[in-house]
Parts: C-alpha cells; sequence; structure tokens
C-alpha cells in the first residue's frame, strides 16, 4: 500500500529544511535510511536537515533534528526560527515555546523576522586558532583555518570582521558545508565576545545571508528572516 506524508519545506538564509509536523499527522517510523532517503535532493525532497515536530508536556511542540546523513543534532537556531514561524502561523499567535533535548527555547515574530532565545552558550576551550562553543550542540570556531577540523561538531571559519560584522563559512556535522548556520551564527557571536571582552549585538554574515546575534553568553538571541518554500506530500511504500 502506498500513502503519502504532508510536508512543508523551508530555508532560512539559504539552509534549507523539510518540516514534518507530527502535531496535525501521523507520522511513519523515523530512522536512518528514512531521513537519508527523505532530505536526498535527486531522489527525495532535499534538505540540510529534517525538522520533526511532536506534542510535548511542557512546550508548545517538540523538535527533533536530523542531518542529511541521518545523525541526529541537539541544536539549530535556523531551524528553530522556521518551525516557530511555521507554528506561529498556524496557531495565529506571535510568540511560540519549543521543546529540544536539552532545553526549552521561546521565539516570537519581530521587525527583523524571528527571534528565538537560543538559550546558554558555554566555551569548552580557547586558544590563539580556535574557539570551542557547546549551545546544545557542539561547535568549534576558528579565528585561522591552519588546522585539522575535527569531525564530531560542526565547524564555522571566522574569514573577516568589520566593526561589528562578521564574516563566517561553515562545515555542519553530517551535512558538509552549507550556506547558513544559526546555531553555528551564535557560536561565532560567542567566541568573538569572549576573544574580545565586551558584549554588543553583531552581524554574522555568511555565504547564504546575515542574522543578528543579541543578549549575552548566558541567553542568546538570534533574528532573521525565515520563507516557507514549497508545501507538498511525500510517497511512502509500506
Amino acid at each position: 500500500m502506498t500513502t503519502t506524508l504532508p510536508f512543508t519545506k523551508m530555508q532560512a538564509q539559504g539552509n534549507d529544511f523539510i518540516i514534518l509536523n507530527g502535531l496535525k499527522h501521523s507520522l511513519p517510523t523515523i530512522n536512518e535510511a528514512f531521513v537519508r532517503r527523505i532530505t536526498e535532493r535527486r531522489y527525495g525532497i532535499g534538505c540540510d536537515q529534517l525538522l520533526i515536530l511532536t506534542a510535548s508536556d511542557h512546550a508548545d511542540a517538540n523538535m527533533r533534528i536530523f542531518n542529511s546523513d541521518g545523525s541526529e543534532a541537539a541544536n539549530c537556531g535556523n531551524g528553530l526560527r522556521c518551525a516557530a514561524d511555521l507554528l506561529m502561523r498556524s496557531r495565529k499567535c506571535d510568540s511560540i515555546t519549543i521543546a529540544l533535548a536539552d532545553r526549552t527555547v521561546h521565539a516570537s515574530q519581530c521587525s527583523q523576522g524571528i527571534c528565538v532565545e537560543m538559550g546558554s552558550a558555554r566555551i569548552t576551550d580557547s586558544n590563539a586558532t580556535h574557539s570551542d562553543v557547546e549551545i546544545g550542540n557542539l561547535h568549534r570556531v576558528c579565528f585561522e583555518a591552519t588546522e585539522t577540523f575535527p569531525a564530531d561538531r560542526n565547524i564555522e571559519i571566522i574569514t573577516g570582521q568589520i566593526a561589528d560584522h562578521i564574516y563566517i563559512d561553515i562545515i555542519e556535522r553530517g551535512v558538509g558545508r552549507t550556506p547558513a548556520c544559526g546555531s553555528g551564527a551564535c557560536a561565532s557571536a560567542a567566541a568573538v565576545w569572549i576573544r574580545e571582552g565586551s558584549t554588543r549585538p553583531l552581524t554574522i554574515n555568511m555565504p547564504g545571508g546575515s542574522v543578528v546575534v543579541s543578549g549575552s553568553i548566558d541567553q542568546l538571541q538570534l533574528t532573521g528572516e525565515v520563507s516557507q518554500t514549497f508545501k507538498g506530500k511525500f510517497q511512502l511504500q509500506s
């Protein structure tokens, strides 16, 4: 028997997502084979990450994040902003809470798009060439691209800075090079704040576009535009 699965495709600064809304539709078994099939750009729909929304007992929704290689991620700032936009439009409200594995975040509409309070970041290691930042998921922010990149975390390479504008390239764990990464933008801002000893709003310029990171190490805020690309139904075989 063949059935179909409704989905929404969204993007934020070119970082693209398939969203499956388990609050409205029954979901299939989410395993590595399914994730790889639906996220593959030639044989599936194609995306950087698959986002699964389900019911939560302490937030408006729970969100799981899967990379295109089938591995699971713990945080995704751009994905949170896309999912929040979808939920707020559906519920006709201007704020929402979303639960992740280790934190619950608050998102709202603002004049610059969608703002999400990402929670805290923790610097786990820092030297002259890089800072390791944990923000639910792991990041290495490289000030000099002169070392071997670890495979167990996302990599952000700072390629330039002009005043409050930071320019980065991104290599995302389980995905590869991506045009944008929301949690990576937050990690980059945290690394710059610690390195310079001051906290101020920073515009993080990525290949796919820019976002603003503000707040503090203890409560990062990520703001930027998102958009819906299309809706459809994915064919399932059973």
